[in-house]
């Protein structure tokens, strides 16, 4: 997904505040590769939720402010979406504005090409500009590969949860 990264280096977009070559925020005509790459990560949703979700984004009527990103290869093409949001409380946050890493998706081709950093970056630029100080995400309980990759990046684990559901 993404590869590591050194702290404080200096072409790191983050701290000249702009974003990764490469990387900009969604648009609508980005809409049939968003949802390709939404049902790549999610297949547990259907197109037409995927969808109606991007539809949403679009539209505007969520009620918390968001942002979602987009990586592309050389040759324009993209291959990785990130979606951020802001939320009021996330496992071992305190601040009660903190930005959630709620997708983070490069296709397999095109991992381990810095690809996922710079989708993070973006997110993590766009979070300050919100005034976000704490930053968030989570993954599937066994998936290691994620949280390796959110490691690289500077997530220190904070709790591993078990979540249930039960039809009534």
């Amino acid at each position: 997904m993404a590869s590591q990264h050194g702290g404080g280096d200096r072409r790191d977009p983050k701290s000249r505040g702009e974003l990764a070559a490469g990387v900009r925020a969604a648009i609508p005509a980005d809409t049939p590769a968003w949802l390709r790459m939404r049902c790549a990560l999610w297949p547990e949703s259907t197109v037409a939720e995927h969808r109606e979700e991007i539809a949403r984004y679009f539209a505007r009527e969520a009620n918390l402010p968001g942002a979602v990103f987009l990586v592309f290869d050389a040759a324009g093409a993209p291959v990785g979406f990130a979606e951020v949001s802001i939320r009021s409380a996330a496992e071992g946050c305190h601040s009660g504005w903190v930005a959630y890493l709620e997708g983070w998706y490069v296709e397999p081709q095109s991992r381990f090409r810095g690809m996922g950093r710079s989708l993070v970056w973006a997110t993590e630029a766009w979070a300050q500009s919100q005034g976000c100080r704490e930053f968030a995400s989570d993954s599937r309980f066994l998936d290691s590969a994620s949280a390796q990759a959110h490691a690289a990046l500077g997530f220190t684990e904070v709790e591993q949860l078990r979540c249930f559901r039960k039809t009534l």
